[in-house]
């Protein structure tokens, strides 16, 4: 049984990781407890719980165009507060699990590896890649390029030509736990497919709608991820 923070939970993940039944002690702080951006706090409450890992959720993700229109707090949020977090775990030899996104791929061709070159699609996955960029520093961590969305599919349309390894919240948990002990960067998602195609299997009355290739939101043609190395580590569990 792992002790196990978890910055973020009232985000829409972290509120479905709440809801599962873990062996495992999972402790959910409030943003007034641990606050990524004072690191005198994150010091503190990480020398009170003395966790064994700690899950890094907290980030600002959407609406997406809020990475163009205020790049101070993307920055503060996603870059600094997960340095800050980073630091802290390295100082107390806490492993950390840094939620990152597949959106730091190029997003032309699809099928990346976790050892494709990367090149973030927008400002948004940009942020992502500076929380990774400290990450990546310190050894005792996993990173995770996820790609993962809401029960069910909130939006009445779905792009047709848009590939992506789409999964929901509820089916990232359990895969979570089965990649613990893991260090170094996992892609984590579901099959590789076209969002509409995604959608329709949970929502039958969603509409088709296309994605010019330049498009203002920032969202690439085909993000879709090779997932053989999760396969691989699942199938030894």
């Amino acid at each position: 049984m792992k002790k196990i923070v978890i910055t973020g939970g009232t985000g829409r993940f972290g509120r479905v990781l709440k809801s599962y039944k873990t062996n495992h002690k999972l402790i959910f702080p409030t943003r007034n407890e641990l606050d990524i951006l004072n690191i005198k706090k994150i010091r503190k409450y990480l020398n009170k719980k003395k966790p064994d890992i700690l899950i890094h959720l907290a980030a600002l993700s959407r609406p997406m165009n809020i990475h163009e229109t205020n790049i101070s707090k993307s920055i503060d949020l996603n870059i600094i507060g997960t340095a800050n977090i980073t630091k802290v775990c390295n100082q107390k030899k806490i492993k950390i699990i840094y939620f990152s996104t597949n959106y730091v791929y190029p997003g032309k061709k699809g099928n990346y590896k976790e050892s494709d070159p990367i090149f973030p699609v927008n400002n948004y996955a940009w942020s992502k890649l500076g929380g990774e960029a400290s990450v990546q520093l310190y050894k005792n961590s996993l990173i995770l390029r996820v790609c993962m969305t809401e029960k069910p599919f909130i939006h009445p349309k779905a792009f047709a030509n848009v590939k992506t390894n789409f999964i929901f919240h509820e089916e990232i948990v359990p895969l979570l736990f089965k990649l613990l002990n893991k260090r170094g960067i996992v892609n984590l998602g579901g099959k590789s497919q076209s969002i509409f195609n995604f959608a329709k299997k949970n929502k039958v009355d969603v509409k088709k709608t296309y994605l010019k290739k330049k498009n203002k939101i920032g969202i690439p043609i085909n993000s879709s991820m090779n997932l053989t190395k999760l396969r691989n580590i699942l199938k030894k569990n």
